[in-house]
């Protein structure tokens, strides 16, 4: 087994590595020597020299190089990490995968007064306050200190702190099979990621809010893959289990269908103060959220999403909605879940069309300023639609989905209700007047929401060039990376009259006039003066035959 400390600068990695090490007569190993030795250099001359980035190149390096973990059960290597090589999301993916990952979390004071004494001069921290840089950084690599398998905060003393490490170990063999990459609490709602997670955390997440029951509210295709096998597990940790289906697709977002499954829930006398566990695609966890928030005038929900547009977009923020004929979306309510637990191992299994049509939505967030999402939608974008199992097992899924999710949590916890006078959160809109409403012209059966996206992004590029706000190399790249995820290059058979009808009805309209999110150089900008010749002309390149421009 290999255990891997974590934490803070200061926090006793170091010694408390060589300790445990020790113990158990096991290899010790500092990647923060290792990368001097390989280097050559110190570390403060290697940021003083080439910067941090350059830095992280090196520890990404000698991250890879420790290869898979020690499988054999007992310790045999103890892996020292810096205080900033968790941050990086396939750094964490190489470490925490089969290995046993232990936070050791201390006060800023105590460990502001260790650096003082320490010889090692950290480059984050020197010529600065230490306290207030270490509460910084403290707050900002929580979410991934957090995903360790064990916390050890309190404890000043190296023996102390081994002697619980020991006592953890000791305590009936850890299970390294799950693989959690992200925990954070934020306030809209706890956000786990990670590989084999989902029934571990939904129980967890239900003993927490005082559950007396699992009521599961699933489709028939999640259930089959996913849901039966949670099901099985919280019934095997003692859970009464009970479920609740509701149609595939986006068929479960009728009024209709809430009104049923919403009377089920009175047959079960389901109390205001039981949770319910959403189990599916986007549109399962639309309807059971907008169950949630109107039985009994709101009832806790954990979203548990199975595709990968959910894990990435639909589960997060809180947004609940059912279809109108008239519209997508147009009866809904904000009802901020109690928790997501976001298990990239759902995704493996998922058809290829799923995964391609998300791909779109991520495009969305590459474009609202992510360089890295671009790189990686670019290089590994095919590879992930066809679900590669390299692109699962190097952990580019899980940093795609990482990536899409911890940014769409950032720009909703900043404006929860699309209320911010600035652009706020409806720029995660881009993309969705086009697309919805050539979803809604396809009667929401032809068309995944994913793929709409990319025609509506195809559309914002066209529109955006045609009035000067998205230079012409930003669109081509935008374009050309739909294009080698082979997204929206179909024409579209609908009426163009069709499509104006449902842009008519569309949600973001303000003081009469339709708010457009166009890309610009580096992100995007919000328009309410575009031309609707202009938008006639960008619905007329969706419908033109060949690969529109």
């Amino acid at each position: 087994m290999d255990v891997v400390l974590v934490g803070l600068p200061g926090s006793g990695k170091s010694v408390v590595g060589k300790r445990l090490a020790h113990r158990h007569a096991a290899t010790f190993i500092d990647l923060d020597d290792t990368i001097v030795r390989d280097d050559g250099r110190t570390i403060p001359e290697i940021f003083a020299e080439d910067g941090e980035t350059a830095f992280r190149d090196l520890e990404r390096s000698a991250i890879a190089g420790l290869g898979p973990a020690d499988p054999d059960p007992a310790i045999r290597r103890v892996i020292a990490t810096g205080g900033g090589a968790t941050v990086d999301p396939r750094n964490r993916w190489a470490l925490h995968r089969g290995r046993l990952v232990v936070w050791l979390d201390g006060r800023p004071e105590v460990l502001a007064q260790r650096l003082r004494r320490s010889p090692h001069v950290r480059p984050l921290v020197a010529g600065r306050d230490p306290i207030g840089v270490l509460r910084d950084l403290g707050a900002r690599r929580e979410p991934f200190y957090a995903a360790a398998d064990l916390r050890v905060s309190g404890v000043a003393e190296v023996p102390g702190v081994v002697d619980r490490i020991e006592e953890r170990l000791a305590d009936g063999g850890e299970t390294l099979e799950a693989t959690t990459l992200l925990r954070a609490a934020t306030p809209i709602g706890r956000m786990v990621i990670g590989e084999g997670i989902a029934a571990r955390e939904v129980d967890d997440e239900l003993r927490r809010l005082e559950a007396r029951r699992a009521i599961l509210v699933s489709e028939p295709g999640a259930w089959d893959a996913v849901g039966e096998g949670i099901g099985a597990a919280l019934a095997g940790l003692g859970w009464a289990v009970e479920t609740i289906s509701l149609p595939n697709g986006e068929d479960a977002k009728r009024l209709a269908v809430v009104e049923a499954a919403a009377s089920e829930l009175a047959r079960r006398r389901v109390e205001r103060s039981e949770p319910l566990v959403a189990i599916g695609g986007g549109a399962l966890g639309d309807a059971a959220g907008f169950l949630a928030a109107t039985w009994l005038r709101g009832v806790p929900i954990v979203h548990v999403p199975t595709t990968l547009v959910a894990q990435i977009d639909s589960s997060i923020g809180g947004k609940t909605a059912v279809d109108l004929p008239e519209g997508k979306n147009l009866v809904g309510a904000f009802h901020q879940p109690a928790a997501m637990v976001i298990d990239v191992g759902a995704l493996r299994t998922l058809p290829e069309r799923d995964r391609r049509a998300a791909l779109g939505e991520a495009v969305k967030m590459a474009t609202l300023g992510d360089a890295r999402l671009f790189d990686i939608l670019e290089r590994d974008g095919p590879a992930i639609a066809r679900g590669d199992e390299n692109a699962f097992d190097s952990g580019v899924v899980a940093e795609l989905v990482e990536r899409c999710a911890w940014a769409k949590i950032e720009v909703v916890m900043a404006d929860e209700r699309e209320r911010a006078p600035g652009p706020g959160r409806i720029t995660l809109n881009l993309g969705h007047s086009l697309g919805h409403a050539v979803e809604a012209a396809a009667g929401y059966h032809d068309l995944l929401h994913g793929e709409a996206v990319a025609y509506g992004l195809r559309a914002a590029c066209r529109i955006g060039v045609s009035i000067g706000v998205t230079p012409p190399e930003r669109a081509a790249r935008i374009t050309g990376v739909l294009d080698t995820l082979d997204l929206a290059r179909d024409p579209l058979p609908y009426p163009r009259d069709v499509i104006l009808h449902h842009l008519s009805s569309d949600k973001k309209h303000h003081g009469g006039s339709l708010r457009w999110i166009l890309p610009t150089a580096d992100a995007v900008e919000v328009r309410t003066d575009v031309p609707e010749t202009t938008v006639a002309a960008a619905i007329d390149d969706l419908l033109a035959a060949g690969s529109p421009r």
